[in-house]
């Protein structure tokens, strides 16, 4: 699906494969801790998909699984319900919740789940942190023309409300604030350039609706895609100031207008410029 560089919205993903080609995980549900306050609500919520993004629609699409989050900040993604053939459908709740993984590989831990709730014909599974959900999704039993379990509804919270030691498997690089807190990827997030356009060697670092790049090798200036050239060593700007965010060695510094992003390191000060709007790599 993803070929060629073209002009687009700018989008940093990156997915987590649980592949179920031998059966479910045998640590993909875990006995677990019961959280202090378990989702006691129903599990078929009627859904609804609208036209826009943001978590208002994210909670209306995803039903029940959205409700059951208990996430710091807002939800982060969310589905549902989603069709699976007829000879897919598992023969027990833990077979549906293999091919939610199996279907949509999506991006969260592919194990560790527990039962929260379950009623006759569903069930819902909840990924904890610190006794919290932070990823959900409900299971479904002989819905029409879906003999058999399998996912109906998905919910999870910003994946910097996840383990370190699973986002440290993704491409997603997690900043951390000034108190040291993970800063949700919904304001800031970084990671290496796509490999399949050959731009491994960049960074992206993406600040709301800005994206700034890291470009050692011209990878990006080359094509043009850049507002100015990349500039590893600079002066810190009179006007710069520090965000307090952080990863590794790197602080991010910025200016008023928010022109170029200047990461501080050991070394020196690194001038990031913003890359052109609607520029993806697909």
């Amino acid at each position: 699906m993803r070929r060629g560089c073209v002009a687009v919205t700018v989008v940093l993903t990156a997915a987590v494969v649980a592949g179920c080609d031998d059966g479910p995980r045998k640590d993909l549900v875990v006995r677990g801790t019961p959280p202090a306050t378990p989702y006691s609500g129903p599990l078929d919520v009627a859904t609804r998909e609208r036209d826009e993004s943001g978590p208002r629609a994210l909670r209306l699409a995803s039903g029940a699984a959205g409700r059951a989050l208990e996430c710091d900040g807002e939800i982060f993604d969310g589905s549902g319900p989603d069709g699976w053939g007829r000879s897919d459908g598992g023969a027990t709740p833990e077979a549906g919740l293999a091919l939610y993984f199996d279907m949509f590989q999506p991006e969260v831990p592919d194990h560790g789940y527990r039962v929260e709730r379950r009623t006759a014909d569903r069930v819902l599974y909840s990924y904890d942190v610190a006794g919290r959900t932070r990823v959900a999704v409900v299971v479904a039993e002989d819905q029409p023309d879906r003999p058999g379990w399998g996912p109906e509804t998905s919910a999870s919270c910003d994946p910097a409300e996840l383990p370190e030691s699973f986002t440290a498997t993704t491409e997603r690089e997690i900043w951390k604030d000034r108190a040291g807190r993970r800063v949700p990827v919904g304001r800031l997030e970084s990671s290496s350039g796509p490999e399949h356009c050959g731009w491994q060697s960049a960074v992206l670092l993406t600040l709301g609706d800005r994206t700034y790049a890291r470009d050692p090798d011209g990878v990006l200036g080359r094509d043009g895609l850049l507002a100015a050239p990349y500039r590893p060593e600079v002066r810190m700007p009179a006007g710069a100031v520090d965000t307090g965010y952080h990863r590794g060695g790197r602080r991010l510094w910025l200016t008023d207008d928010r022109a170029t992003a200047y990461v501080r390191t050991d070394a020196g000060v690194e001038a990031w410029p913003l890359l052109g709007k609607g520029v993806a790599c697909q």
